[in-house]
This record gives structure tokens, sequence and C-alpha cells, in this order.
């Protein structure tokens, strides 16, 4: 029996999982009495439940969806989108012991316990509050076009409007094909442009679901609400057990069919082009090459410093090695899944070639193709426990913030008991906001980005926090707040306004560029005549399209019109248009160079101005930046009355520590490493190199 697109077995999964997660959540409630057991689970959580925790946290439904939906855009060279955070993994074996022996709740007290005063811990609360809420609309967004397309309507069932899209649709695919190969008679390129343009605006795509946004977000709120108000962190660690071996399975189980629909790794070699496996990208593969990932990278690592959830996953570590291990262990079985991800991107092409209008579907179509009944429920089941597990931990930080730093400043003196009721109610009210804010949003790989861009905001001056005694208050607010103004409000400020939007130098493309590639022949080309085998080396002329440079996309005003005006839409790229005004020629640069320029500027440009800026403004009390490093290198005791005895010696002796310094007489507050740090980091090194290695032998398998 088939009910809205899926069989009852798929269903019945269903609602057994939903089920599972509410009795978790009730199970759970007994053990919430306070704010730490609310938000750090009691600073109890030992190596494997570490695990778990930091696992379910990274490994997100939104990173499958992401890596999936670039890949099949951009080729190999975007799971980079993701895979970039390989080279940050060895960095967690530090940065985790950091967040746990600032022994701290949430980020926001480690500026005040930095600078004192409120003013930052505010303003950071503020941001994050409301960038959460965003992000966690972003994960029902998510969610919703990766479950969609595995509840596709049957043609019969088809209104005359969705008859027509489809078929608007067909014919936007056929003349995309065309225009590849050769320019198009000037009718049929007006047509192009026009389908083109109601393409990027949402209004046709390749199949019509019965799934629909809204309530489908509000039954994902109401469950998370439910298990998390119950049960706290405690509920979100259980509940990540649970979806880390979902995730795991839904992760790999698309490839060995997928594989076998096509003809193993030399059919999908026989599909798709050459360039297309490119770990490193290629001048026609988009937007990842070896430089503008290297660009991502350098800016994930600043960014990762200010993840709302560090405090929360670092401290809530039984001791410093649960911190890391659970850090690096979590780390690298998400890279294991990032790398399947890319390989189901590319299977999706193999399978779809580039019919796709919507890539962020991508996940949901190789679902619908590939699984029977039963199976498609257990995917389902693994993408909402990804999502929930994900929502539970976002919520549950957001919570912390408002009630610790935000309420609590303002009603002191509370029962732990109010408190904790604040912070439930503050989980209901974020879930309802992300909702909000869903509708809103359109593309996930856009999203994806902001959120690294976003987050190096706070991922200077935090790294800076653990790193320079020399960083000021002053500076680190003038940054934060000129960076908020550049990344967060100006590029929707100006999309905002209809002249700005339409300004002529604001909507301006980029040269069309025809670059050569050496391919080997594909079936289609030994179809058409172009080789004699499948195989053969041939040289394939790609044509680059032109892309905005300041806008995410540049449509007409009037899609029927092609003489019409054009407007920019979606965030407007405030980097790209700084870069511009100091003469650089943005309209030669390919997409992987307009990709970088902004992951540069936004991972630059913050110790430019922190830099400076703390040299000219007035050093923080000397006495609490002495205890706050005194502490930061007090290794955490086994029990917590050793902890106190042993934080009291370091303050009366804030000095202690300063023969561990590796430039004694300066500023910087880098240690010498111990054995520890030392085997921890190249351990984690050479597993980075073996994982990247792993992932091009893959690629090399069928060739």
């Amino acid at each position: 029996m088939i009910f809205l697109g899926l069989h009852w077995q798929d269903w019945l999964m269903i609602v057994l999982y939903l089920g599972a997660l509410v009795y978790i959540g009730q199970r759970t409630a007994r053990s919430v009495k306070r704010q730490t057991d609310l938000y750090l689970g009691g600073r109890k959580l030992g190596k494997a439940l570490q695990f778990f925790l930091n696992f379910g946290n990274m490994t997100d439904l939104n990173n499958a969806v992401t890596t999936t939906s670039a890949v099949y855009g951009s080729g190999a060279g975007g799971t980079w989108i993701a895979l970039q955070t390989l080279f940050m993994t060895p960095y967690y074996w530090f940065m985790n012991v950091w967040f746990r022996r600032v022994r701290l709740m949430t980020m926001a007290d480690l500026f005040e316990d930095r600078f004192g005063g409120r003013s930052l811990a505010t303003i950071y609360s503020l941001f994050n509050i409301g960038f959460a809420i965003a992000t966690i609309g972003w994960g029902y967004m998510v969610t919703y076009k990766t479950i969609a397309p595995l509840m596709m309507k049957e043609p019969a069932a088809y209104t005359p409007g969705e008859a027509r899209m489809l078929e608007d649709y067909r014919e936007y695919r056929t003349l995309n094909r065309a225009v590849q190969a050769a320019p198009l008679a000037p009718e049929r390129q007006a047509r192009y442009d026009r389908l083109k343009d109601r393409v990027a605006l949402g209004e046709i795509q390749s199949y019509v679901s019965y799934l629909k946004p809204v309530p489908f977000y509000s039954i994902c709120a109401l469950v998370v609400g439910t298990y998390c108000v119950l049960g706290g962190l405690k509920a979100a660690v259980i509940i990540d057990i649970i979806q880390g071996l979902l995730i795991m399975v839904f992760s790999v189980m698309l490839i060995p069919f997928g594989l076998a629909r096509i003809g193993g790794f030399s059919g999908l070699h026989a599909r798709v082009p050459d360039y297309i496996f490119d770990v490193f990208g290629s001048v026609s593969a988009g937007e990842y090459t070896w430089f503008s990932m290297l660009a991502i990278l350098f800016t994930s690592l600043i960014q990762i410093n200010a993840v709302i959830h560090n405090m929360t996953i670092g401290g809530s570590a039984k001791n410093e090695m649960a911190a890391r291990v659970g850090a690096v262990s979590g780390g690298y079985s998400k890279r294991l899944m990032i790398i399947a991800w890319g390989l189901c991107g590319l299977i999706a092409i193999g399978l779809f070639g580039r019919d796709l209008p919507d890539p962020d579907a991508t996940w949901g179509m190789l679902g619908r193709t590939l699984l029977m009944p039963g199976l498609i429920g257990l995917m389902l089941v693994g993408i909402l426990a990804a999502k929930m597990s994900a929502l539970s931990a976002q919520s549950l930080v957001i919570s912390a913030l408002f009630a610790r730093n935000l309420y609590e400043p303002l009603q002191p003196g509370r029962t732990e008991k109010h408190y904790v009721f604040v912070g439930r109610a503050v989980i209901i009210i974020v879930l309802i906001g992300g909702i909000l804010a869903a509708t809103l949003m359109d593309s996930v790989v856009e999203i994806a980005k902001l959120v690294i861009t976003a987050y190096a905001i706070f991922g200077a001056p935090i790294m800076l926090i653990f790193l320079w005694r020399r960083l000021t208050k002053a500076a680190t607010l003038i940054t934060v707040l000129v960076l908020m103004a550049i990344i967060c409000i100006a590029p929707y400020v100006v999309t905002a306004v209809p002249a700005w939007r339409r300004a002529p130098a604001l909507t301006e493309m980029t040269d069309p560029q025809t670059r050569s590639v050496a391919a080997r022949a594909l079936t289609e080309d030994v179809r058409l005549g172009r080789a004699a085998h499948v195989g053969d080396k041939i040289t394939r002329m790609v044509r680059l399209e032109p892309v905005p440079i300041f806008f995410e996309s540049v449509v007409h005003i009037d899609p029927n019109d092609p003489a019409s005006p054009r407007e920019g839409r979606g965030a407007f790229r405030t980097e790209n248009w700084i870069v511009s005004l100091f003469g650089v020629r943005l309209r030669g640069f390919t997409p992987a160079g307009l990709l970088a320029t902004r992951f540069w500027f936004d991972g630059l440009v913050p110790f430019l101005l922190l830099i400076p800026l703390s040299w000219l403004t007035r050093r923080t009390d000397p006495v609490r930046v002495g205890r706050f490093y005194a502490k930061l290198k007090t290794p955490v005791a086994p029990t917590p009355e050793e902890d106190a005895s042993a934080l009291a010696t370091s303050y009366a002796e804030p000095a202690r520590f300063d023969g561990q310094k590796l430039f004694p007489r300066s500023n910087w507050e880098l240690t010498k490493w111990t054995r520890v740090d030392t085997i921890g980091f190249f351990v984690c090194s050479a597993v980075s190199i073996a994982m990247l290695g792993l992932f091009w032998g893959l690629l090399q398998l069928g060739k």
C-alpha cells in the first residue's frame, strides 16, 4: 500500500523511530536538575560518549546534502566544501583541550572571563542566537529538500499547472545540453534565457512532491522540542549514538546500489568526464580547485574556534584525554562519511547526467531511484536522526547562551530550577524561529559558505584569546562590528534596495570562457562518433558560462522578456565588491577565483584589524589576563576537589607555567609541546594524509 508516495513499511519505520525519540527524552528527564545537567551533562562524558557527541554534531545531514550537491554541481572538487576539514583535525587535538581547561559553560562566557564586562559576551550571544536560528532553519530546509523527492507524486496525480511545469523543465534541459555544444539561434537562446531565469527563481523543477515545507518543519520542531526539553544534553547524546550508527548506514547504503546500476566504477568512468574526477578541481569543474580549497581551509581553520557548541562539547568531557580522543575520532569518522557522500555525488552524475534542476535534491533523488520499500524507510529514519540530533544540540546551545548570558544577568539570584525552566522555554522558541528562517532560504551550498565566513567574525578573536596576551577588548569590539557589517548586514541590505540590486555595475557577469580539456571518451562520445572506443584520448572543449560577480544569481526582472533589465538575487558578495574597489578586474575570474577571493578576504581581514588595533588601544587588566592564562595552562584534575585546589595554586602564582612558553618574553602564549601533544599531532597528520590517499585511490578505480 502506498500513501503520500511512501510504502507502508517505510511509514512504520518512521513512526517507530519518532516514538523512540520521545521515550528517550521522557526517561532522561528526571536527571536534569541544574544548568550543568541540561547543557553539559554534568561534565561526565567519557571517550565513547564524547566520540558519539562529536560525530553526531559534526556529521549533520546538512553536510551530507551539501557535499553531494556540491559534487553534483562541480565534480569531485566539490567535496572540499566539507573535506577541507580533513587538514583541520590535527588542530582539534589542541583546541578541545583549551575549551575544557577554561572550565566555562558557554562560548560567550569566554569573552567575559578574558576581558571583563558583558558587552562582548552580549554581542556574541545576540549574534549567535540569531545566526543559529538561521542555521536551524537551514537544517529544516536541507531535510525537506532531501525527503521531498522520496515522496514524489505519480503522473496521474499532477495538476495541469504541475504538468506544464515539468514540460517546461524538460525543454530547459534540452536547450541546456544544446548550448553546451554550440551557440543557439537567437529565438532558442531567448527561450533558454527565460527558462533559465525561471529555474534560478525556483519556479520550475524536475519533480512534484506530496511533502509541503511548513507542515514538515513543524513536525520536526515538535519531536525535537519534546525530547530535548525533557532530557537536555544527556538525551541528545543518547540520540547521537543512534544517529551515529544510522548515518553510517545511510551514507554508504546508496553506493553499492548506484554502482550496480551503472556498471561499477568502470561504468562510472564511462559515463562521467575525466575532469569531474579531479580531486583538486579543474578549470571546467566549477568553484572548487586547489587554490579555492586552500582559501576555504584557511578560513575554516579560523572559524572553527567560534562554533557555538565548542564549549558544550569540550566542556562536557570527563577529562582532557576524553575531549581530545572524542574530537579527533569523531572528526575522522566524519571524514570517511564525506568521502562516501562525494562518491554518491559522482554516482548521481552517472545516473542523471546534469538533468536535476536543483542539486540540493540530489540525495533524495538517489534514494528514490535506487532503494526499495523498507530501505527507503531506513534511509528516511537515518536522515531524520541526523537532522534531529543536530537540531537538539543547536537548540541546547542557544538556550544556554540566552539563559546564562542574557537572562541571568538581568534576573540574578533565581533558583537553578527557574533557569532550567527558562532554558527549556527558549528551546521551543528557537525551534519555532527556525521554521520562519527556513521559509526564507533557497540554496544549501550558499548557506554552507555563509556559515564558514560568518563564524570567522568571532573565530579570529577567539583564536587570539587563547594565543595572544596583547589582544584588547576595544580591538575585538571594533573588528567584530566591522565584519558583521561586511559579512552579515551589507549582503542583505544591498539585495533589499531595488536601485542597488539592479545597478548595472553590481549585476556584472564574468566573461564567457572556453577551455580545452584532455579527456577519455565516454559512451556518449562513441555514440556521436567523436571516438572509436570508450576510453580513447580526445580533446574536449568546455564552455564556462558567465556567472555573477557580486550576487548569488542575476536574472531578468521579467523572465518572459529577455530585453528587461537584470537584477541580483540572493546575498550580495560584499567582499568581492570591496576587492574590486582596489582595481582588481574580477570579470576575468573563474568561479573558483571568485570563491577564493571571498574566503581569503574573510580569513585574513580579521587579523589585519585585530593586531594593529590591539597595539593602538588600552590593554586589558594584567591581573585578569594573568589569571586567565594561568587557568588555561592548568591541567584538569581527576576530581572536582583536586581541580579546585590546582586552580587555587595557579591563581596564587599566575606565572608558574611561564617556563612552558615557546617565546618566553613575548605576548604570545604558544607553549612547548608535551609528549602527548607531539604524538597526537603526528598521528593525526598521518591519518589525514592516508584518508586523502584513500579518496584519490577510490576515484582511480575502474579508470
